[in-house]
């Protein structure tokens, strides 16, 4: 597990590596949200960047050098990175329509096919859902960041799990028992 602050308030960025693993033991792998992050996270291959970034610009320059960063990098040491942005698409529009921006380049660069990248933001809302609607949480973060995956990691994780299209709906019922009221307790301690 490697983290990374580049140019942040260093208090700042401890709160938001805290936060952010704090969600990823309590939600994302206790309520195996994700039944593919345990294995990295044990392992330590996930590092985790936060970044000052404000703009999209600025985001955009980090994104790059976080793909180059994890191509010229052995998988067995960095598998995936979460690239965590407090201060930038903060708005989950903003954030939405970045996303577009970040594949196209993923695309330049050449990692289509190489590297996915995957959204998770804190005002994360599926198209038609109300914003209060529980189904949301399972891509809700505590800050907004980019989840950048190896495909070949992806395709391994899906040929070892035969029911991988039915994760989202396993997750929306784990949610719905939980409830919010479930969620909330989540965070408490």
């Amino acid at each position: 597990m490697t983290q990374a602050m580049i140019p942040y308030d260093n208090n700042a960025a401890e709160e938001v590596l805290a936060h952010t693993r704090r969600w990823l033991e309590r939600a994302v792998i206790g309520l195996n949200l994700c039944p593919f992050a345990k294995g990295v996270f044990v392992k330590k291959q996930i590092r985790y960047a936060v970044t000052a970034a404000v703009t999209a610009d600025e985001l955009l320059a980090e994104l790059e050098q976080e793909l180059s960063l994890l191509e010229k990098t052995d998988p067995a040491t960095l598998d995936t990175t979460l690239l965590i942005h407090p201060r930038a698409m903060t708005d989950f529009l903003d954030y939405h329509f970045f996303l577009a921006e970040a594949d196209a380049l993923n695309r330049k660069l050449g990692f289509e096919g190489v590297f996915q990248i995957a959204g998770l933001h804190p005002r994360y809302e599926f198209a038609g859902s109300a914003p209060e609607d529980i189904a949301n949480h399972t891509n809700r973060s505590p800050y907004p960041m980019l989840h950048l995956l190896r495909e070949s990691s992806i395709d391994r994780a899906v040929a070892a799990f035969p029911d991988a299209a039915e994760i989202f709906e396993r997750n929306v019922e784990t949610l719905e028992k939980l409830g919010h009221e479930g969620w909330r307790k989540l965070w408490l301690v």
